[in-house]
């Protein structure tokens, strides 16, 4: 018994701290790419509205669940796009959860005939709980067994406002772009000590290294190699990867983590599969860990839904956007 209930205590350390350091990630985070890149608001024909649900290491207790669900509209006569994100995040035994509501604008510049730049901006409201009651501390466990009740100091939930802004560079073969997270630094201490959220940068992009067509309008075959690094505070992570599309069908295998820097080969492999139509997206992805807890966590599992739509009557003329190369997962 107490075995177990140490156990339980340092999972739970664990998991805080590493939520306080860290914000999640989505391995199809081009599936959730309002939340990889503001830049991407309004990014599609008309409108687009995307689920995202991820479970992290679901052979530890108290592990990562996180829920994305967004919505934007493309303003082609305005060359800008506009989009809401929401997600939560609830992580370890004691129920730490992370909700974030932000409104999301970008605008579309043309360079040249090719090339195009797109900058856009994330205004948020942050806010944090937990249950401390379902916390176990040190004052608790006895050779016993016994577990006695604890009265922790009384606290407040937290909640703060945030910013994000991120550019992104694109032809029709090739995309590259940047996000600053956190510019407004938010608290994330429940008992109002100094202490206050890193802010995270993230460096994307990727190329299409073949693309075939039918009817020469839509894409058929497609194969995609993309790269996503993150860092925030001391911690930092890549993602190298490559996709596979042919219809309807899409095949993704990623490398994630930095050979060389660390002495573990790497934190995961990452295998996905998905169907693509011309309106509805639905991918599933699994992380296979190669790091030290390749005996302990089972994975992780993802799931993704994008659901592209318009209101164009039959016969209108479509207007016409500029595509963002990128995959949809």
């Amino acid at each position: 018994m107490l075995k177990r209930l140490k156990y339980v205590l340092i999972v739970s350390l664990i998991i805080l701290e590493d939520s306080f350091g860290q914000d999640p990630t989505f391995s199809q985070f081009y599936a959730n790419s309002l939340y990889l890149a503001p830049s991407f608001a309004g990014a599609t024909e008309e409108y687009r509205f995307a689920l995202n649900y991820r479970n992290q290491w679901p052979a530890v207790p108290g592990v990562f669940h996180t829920y994305s669900i967004s919505f934007d509209k493309a303003l082609v006569n305005f060359n800008s796009g506009i989009g809401v994100l929401a997600t939560y995040d609830v992580a370890g035994s004691g129920d730490l959860s992370t909700t974030n509501i932000g409104l999301l604008y970008s605008y579309d510049f043309n360079i040249n005939e090719d090339w195009h730049v797109r900058p856009g901006i994330n205004f948020k409201f942050r806010y944090l709980g937990l249950n401390i009651y379902k916390l176990v501390f040190a004052s608790q466990m006895t050779g016993s067994g016994t577990v006695p009740s604890v009265y922790p100091p009384p606290f407040d939930n937290v909640a703060d406002v945030d910013f994000a802004t991120s550019a992104l560079v694109y032809n029709d073969r090739i995309w590259a772009g940047f996000t600053l997270d956190h510019l407004l630094n938010p608290k994330q201490s429940f008992y109002g000590e100094d202490s206050n959220l890193p802010i995270k940068l993230n460096v994307f992009g990727g190329l299409q290294l073949l693309r075939n067509t039918r009817l020469k309008q839509k894409l058929d075959e497609v194969m995609s190699i993309a790269i996503n690094f993150q860092k925030q505070g001391k911690y930092y992570q890549s993602d190298l990867g490559l996709y596979y599309y042919r219809h309807p069908l899409i095949f993704g295998l990623w490398y994630r983590g930095i050979p060389f820097v660390t002495s573990q080969a790497g934190d995961a492999l990452i295998a996905l599969i998905g169907v693509k139509t011309d309106k509805l997206h639905i991918g599933y992805s699994y992380d296979f860990t190669i790091s030290n807890l390749i005996s302990a966590t089972a994975g992780s599992h993802e799931i993704s839904l994008v659901y592209e739509f318009n209101s164009f009557s039959l016969g209108q003329e479509k207007r016409k956007i500029r595509a963002i190369p990128c995959p949809e997962f």
